[in-house]
């Protein structure tokens, strides 16, 4: 079995963060978050329809590849969108397509 760490560092950021958008509870979550226009301080799971313990594990994967910040505000974490590294990973990602999209050569069955 190929190991991840044999691999351009570009190749594996882009795996994770593809692993982590893939899920549509997270996506679900970025979306909210982001029609919500502010941090949310209560608790996210009343407007996805996932458990509070499921949300919080997506929120979680979230957070660790850096999507969004959970600041603690005494008994609760008021969680918000981090623009620059959405911004960054938009910008990997995209380049990383535009590579690919350059290439000139067409299949015949697309």
């Amino acid at each position: 079995m190929i190991k991840n760490e044999n691999f351009e560092p570009e190749l594996q950021e882009l795996a994770r963060f593809a692993r982590v958008i893939s899920h549509p509870a997270r996506l679900a979550i970025l979306k909210y978050l982001a029609e919500t226009r502010t941090c949310i301080s209560g608790d996210i799971s009343d407007s996805i329809p996932l458990s509070r313990s499921t949300v919080s594990q997506h929120l979680k994967e979230l957070r660790d590849i850096g999507l969004i910040h959970g600041d603690i505000d005494g008994l609760k974490i008021n969680y918000c969108l981090c623009g620059s590294e959405i911004s960054r990973f938009l910008k990997v990602f995209g380049d990383f397509f535009h590579k690919i999209k350059e290439v000139n050569f067409t299949c015949k069955s697309c």
